[in-house]
């Protein structure tokens, strides 16, 4: 591996121990047994560096769980097997998880790295809608990034502050889906019938 990998990697490493804030470019330096001036070469600043960090690790957590999801697009079934993915890989990602939140909650004081995993949003959530419905992502448009995509992130991001919150109380794949098919069946039911 060269510089550029080997930054990403230690920048990987100090994302899961350390987090955003408390990371250092000296403790990426450190991690990757490169030097300081290769994360100003090759990333720009030690914040692009942590951002790709950040999405290669997203990547990463999502290629794991992807590997177990089959079945008919669109189905309960295949809607499960995805969050059965997500729960089954947060001892993996909840320190990423943790970091997003970091970054999330830190208001002005870290613009530049927010602009930066802003800009990657709509990447993941056409991830986000391929897995579980079985489309591919080259055959989902902006619209369905702009709706359906938001509505797994905004799943993805309350399941993932359970989490962080208690683990214990945090929702499973099977009650994610029995709440989904409810609230679907809610959202059919005619005006006044009884569920």
């Amino acid at each position: 591996m060269g510089h550029r990998e080997d930054l990403l990697e230690g920048a990987k490493k100090c994302l899961v121990e350390k987090g955003f804030v408390r990371t250092t470019a000296r403790d990426i330096v450190s991690a990757s047994g490169t030097n300081l001036a290769s994360i100003g070469y090759h990333y720009g600043s030690k914040d692009a560096l942590l951002a790709q960090a950040y999405i290669a690790l997203m990547e990463e957590w999502g290629d794991v769980f992807q590997a177990g999801v089959s079945g008919e697009g669109g189905s309960l079934e295949r809607f499960r097997q995805f969050w059965e993915g997500v729960v089954a890989q947060h001892d993996e990602s909840g320190p990423a998880w943790a970091a997003s939140l970091e970054v999330a909650l830190s208001g002005d004081r870290l613009p530049a790295l927010r602009a930066l995993l802003a800009a990657s949003q709509a990447e993941g959530r056409r991830g986000l809608v391929s897995t579980p419905t079985g489309t591919p992502e080259d055959q989902i448009d902006e619209r369905e990034v702009r709706t359906l995509g938001a509505f797994y992130q905004a799943l993805l991001n309350g399941l993932m502050i359970q989490w962080v919150f208690d683990p214990e109380s945090a929702a499973t794949a099977e009650e994610l889906t029995e709440g989904m098919r409810r609230a679907a069946e809610a959202m059919v039911r005619p005006k006044g019938a009884e569920g």
